[in-house]
């Protein structure tokens, strides 16, 4: 996509509408860390408006954040609570805080905003430089089923109203697995573009990630029992275990809710929380399927 600039993506505007309209999974996403972080502190990647890590706070974990755009830490701290969030800025797959955490987590697919493979190795390993030696790093992000679309691009309708429309225009790179996405809404006000692009990955991708942020020594593979959710345990330090839990999702099911019209996701497309799949670690990587 020639002129977009992901360091740039998520300015004063995009930081004003940015929680117009809620994603819908937020409780659920808050209790699943919540009980993961336990008594110890967390720290979230791509801290952004405090989506997660206010509630995350109120719900007894401290939480200190990294985050690239000013005007979305600023859209934090004009909100109730946003003065506890420590945050330290720059580049989530190079900055550090100085701390360790018992839990550390990026989400709702930010890992894709990395658009090289090795930028997302850093995000791992990062993140394994901030935990403790039982800690746990978690990573939301979707399913792709762009590499599979017919030429490798697409436009889809994502809403019909009676003074607007909103169009989804992608085009994917199979070598770069770089997804050029803008979504566009046509409305008796004109046409808004908001533009977005992010890597891809597949899971046994992410898999490797995280083995490569932990040490080469006594990595150990078990199987649980198949639940709802698929799910991965790795542990960053002195062990590497892996917990995989399988999900079937009805293929025919939609999603039951929408992105805000012209608002740039981090992550590109919001996701049914039904067909969401889980992927837990100590370097937890949460999946999510969508229509990408």
């Amino acid at each position: 996509m020639e002129g977009f600039d992901p360091e740039t993506s998520f300015g004063y505007e995009v930081s004003q509408r940015y929680d117009d309209e809620p994603r819908g999974d937020e409780a659920e996403t808050v209790a699943f860390l919540a009980e993961l972080a336990g008594q110890q502190n967390a720290l979230e990647l791509a801290v952004g408006t405090g989506r997660i890590a206010l509630p995350l706070i109120q719900a007894g974990v401290r939480v200190d954040g990294i985050e690239l755009s000013p005007d979305m830490v600023d859209r934090m701290r004009e909100k109730p609570g946003g003065d506890q969030v420590d945050v330290t800025m720059g580049d989530m797959s190079r900055v550090t805080t100085g701390r360790t955490y018992g839990l550390a987590y990026l989400v709702f697919n930010t890992i894709g905003n990395r658009l090289t493979q090795d930028d997302q190795v850093r995000c791992f390993q990062n993140a394994a430089g901030h935990l403790t030696d039982d800690g746990v790093f978690v990573v939301e992000c979707r399913i792709p089923t762009a590499p599979a679309r017919p030429g490798h691009q697409y436009l889809d309708t994502e809403q019909v109203g009676l003074d607007h429309v909103d169009l989804d225009a992608g085009r994917y790179d199979p070598l770069t697995q770089v997804l050029d996405l803008n979504h566009i809404r046509i409305s008796s006000g004109g046409i808004r573009l908001s533009p977005i692009r992010l890597r891809l990955a597949h899971p046994p991708e992410f898999d490797l990630m995280a083995r490569i942020a932990g040490p080469p020594a006594a990595r150990t593979v078990g199987r649980v029992e198949s639940r709802a959710v698929h799910r991965h345990k790795l542990a960053p330090h002195q062990r590497l275990r892996t917990r995989r839990q399988h999900g079937v999702t009805d293929p025919g099911e939609r999603p039951t809710t929408t992105r805000p019209p012209n608002t740039p996701r981090r992550g590109g497309q919001r996701c049914c929380p039904k067909q969401r799949q889980l992927i837990r670690t100590k370097l937890t990587i949460r999946q999510q399927r969508s229509a990408t």
